[in-house]
């Protein structure tokens, strides 16, 4: 018996919510796929599963077990089908869900670039800044910005998202450059409501904090909240996608960035776990190419 083979029981017993459902879908006895569950923990050295005689529920390490393993076992069908013609095809229609905030800029170019090389796809684009219920609303796939926690989707991460703090050279000299996160409580800040709802988050000595900001604007757009940095109405916090080019340039000064903190990433989720479809697969990968050519070499993006 392999470890596969018993990752893959456990994954279709959490799937399936109990042994019994569990072996009624593989066509297996309830004892042998307790069997291969118990051989998997003995291997583990961890218990998985909270078992009583009427309820069964995933221990802490369970559900982080339980997640990976999904992930992995994901990519080993993705290659074992991705060998298939018939159903690798990538065509039809494609229903996609994105946070309006990035899907305005540099997400839809990538999509609209996709839909340029996939000629055989049309697109279905919802821009919308809450998350969908993908199989509910019969979405295809979701690009959603965060540190995902639900074991219930299949998350492939895109990249890194960097939320940078920065302003222009003008507020810096004239409120000087802060050299540590509470230093902005007495700074003009710029809040983007998107953004932490102006408590914004540094890593200090390895500790997560969040610093209360104040300030005379308050805006739902990175965008807008862009245009205010430049017009030097106060510090920013903002996706660093979205002033890019302007720190390059030196019209903003990115500030306080040994103390970001990287706790989101760009994930594309998708509900199924076998079978996946080859516009979702060529729509999936298309993006993690894009990704890897837009992000710097030092990563973040």
């Amino acid at each position: 018996m392999d470890t596969l083979t018993r990752m893959r029981t456990f994954v279709e017993v959490v799937e399936a919510g109990g042994f019994s459902a569990a072996a009624r879908k593989m066509g297996r006895s309830k004892a042998l796929i307790s069997k291969y569950v118990r051989e998997l923990e003995d291997e583990l050295g961890a218990r998985l599963l909270n078992r009583t005689t009427r309820t069964l529920s995933l221990t802490e390490v369970g559900q982080t077990y339980a997640r990976d393993a999904t992930e992995i076992l994901q990519r080993i069908d993705d290659l074992q089908t991705s060998v298939g013609d018939a159903h690798a095809a990538a065509r039809g229609r494609l229903k996609v869900s994105a946070p309006r905030t990035f899907g305005d800029g540099e997400l839809g170019r990538a999509i609209m670039d996709f839909v340029m090389e996939e000629p055989d796809i049309s697109l279905e684009l919802h821009l919308e800044d809450r998350f969908v219920d993908l199989v509910d609303e019969g979405f295809d796939v979701a690009i959603r910005i965060s540190s995902l926690g639900d074991s219930s989707l299949i998350a492939r991460r895109l990249s890194a998202f960097r939320i940078v703090c920065c302003a222009s050279p003008e507020v810096i000299e004239k409120y000087g450059l802060p050299e540590y996160p509470i230093d902005l409580l007495d700074r003009p800040c710029i809040i983007d409501w998107n953004v932490n709802r102006g408590h914004w988050p540094f890593m200090v000595e390895g500790e997560r904090v969040t610093i209360p900001v104040k300030g005379r604007v308050e805006i739902n757009s990175p965008s807008v909240g862009r245009q205010a940095a430049l017009a030097g109405l106060g510090f920013l916090m903002v996706p660093y996608l979205v002033v890019r080019d302007d720190i390059a340039s030196g019209r903003l000064v990115a500030v306080l960035e040994a103390f970001e903190t990287s706790a989101v990433a760009i994930h594309a989720v998708y509900p199924h776990r076998r079978h996946l479809s080859g516009k979702v697969r060529a729509f999936i990968d298309f993006l993690v190419r894009w990704f890897d050519g837009k992000n710097p070499p030092e990563g973040g993006c």
